[in-house]
């Protein structure tokens, strides 16, 4: 917790910039300088800060992944004012989840999930800009594993900011996009379509995808979606997905897959996600099972990155 109050504070990076003393830092952030000083003095002996004997403080290279400019990314997911740092305080009722199957974030925090990310933009925000980070660097592998310009026509169902749409569409000219999210997300990827000019070849629309989706596109995109939802709602949203494909569109689940195609198993991805939202990390057969009751039937699985494009084809 220390170090995630240091990320919150980002302390690494005043540091950095020359606020090396508990006083000076005390001028730039909401802190007592006494706590303060002690939380600096924990994270000296758990090895993130060094301290001279003047008082000054450094960064060690564990300290250095605090840093909001580090690739790793880390301070952003450990900000608790941030959508994940804030949702994972949850994992403090974790018992109660194990004892009744129901999710811990509503319990702590007193709403949903999805609920508690709508009525704050600063987490929405966040919470786009933590999955852009994730998916800056694979989207473009997965726009280029997958033969995504045959189709014609993709729409990204939940598809937040259009990041992915974006990468798809970079790699395939000709090919059209939308984006159904709700409001807010909407509205950020329709700005983002803007500032890609890919005005003229994509679009986002408000929508849920529990409800109708625009029908007749080729291909219909989950990108990181089902593992929110337990296995009847997954099934909502599979369903939802093959009534607007119909008989010649496909559906496209790209995801981290909970299986040796993917490498070890994301235990802990899994239970962020049982306590979060009562959702679940699936592997192949798991998705299989519920591509068959929602009358599709699994075709190519493509790996890409750390992550894998499953194809569900109209049953029959």
């Amino acid at each position: 917790m220390a170090v995630r109050v240091a990320a919150t504070l980002r302390l690494a990076d005043h540091i950095a910039a020359g606020r090396r003393t508990v006083e000076a830092l005390t001028e730039v952030v909401d802190a007592d300088a006494d706590a303060l000083r002690r939380v600096m003095e924990h994270l000296v002996t758990a090895g993130v800060f060094t301290r001279a004997e003047d008082g000054v403080y450094g960064l060690t290279e564990i300290g250095e992944q605090l840093l909001d400019g580090d690739p790793r990314g880390m301070r952003a997911w450990l900000d608790l004012e941030g959508a994940i740092g804030h949702a994972e305080l949850c994992l403090v009722e974790l018992l109660y989840t194990v004892r009744t199957g129901r999710p811990a974030f509503p319990r702590f925090f007193g709403r949903p999930f999805w609920e508690d990310l709508s009525a704050d933009e600063r987490r929405g925000a966040s919470f786009d800009a933590l999955m852009r980070s994730r998916l800056l660097a694979e989207a473009p592998v997965v726009a280029e594993a997958y033969p995504w310009g045959t189709l014609g026509h993709v729409v990204d169902v939940g598809g937040g900011d259009g990041t992915m749409l974006l990468a798809i569409l970079r790699a395939h000219d000709g090919l059209r996009g939308t984006v159904v999210d709700l409001a807010g997300p909407a509205a950020r990827a329709e700005q983002a379509i803007a500032a890609a000019g890919m005005s003229d070849r994509a679009e986002a629309r408000v929508g849920s995808f529990f409800d109708e989706l625009p029908a007749g596109a080729g291909g219909y995109v989950l990108s990181g979606v089902l593992h929110d939802w337990d296995d009847p709602d997954a099934l909502r949203i599979l369903r939802r997905c093959a009534e607007a494909a119909g008989e010649t569109g496909r559906v496209l689940v790209v995801d981290h897959l909970d299986d040796d195609l993917a490498g070890a198993s994301d235990t802990e991805g899994d239970l962020r996600m049982l306590c979060y939202v009562r959702g679940r990390e699936r592997g192949v057969e798991e998705l299989g099972a519920l591509a068959a009751r929602a009358g599709l039937s699994l075709g190519a699985v493509v790996p890409a990155a750390t992550r894998a494009v499953v194809e569900m084809l109209p049953a029959g």
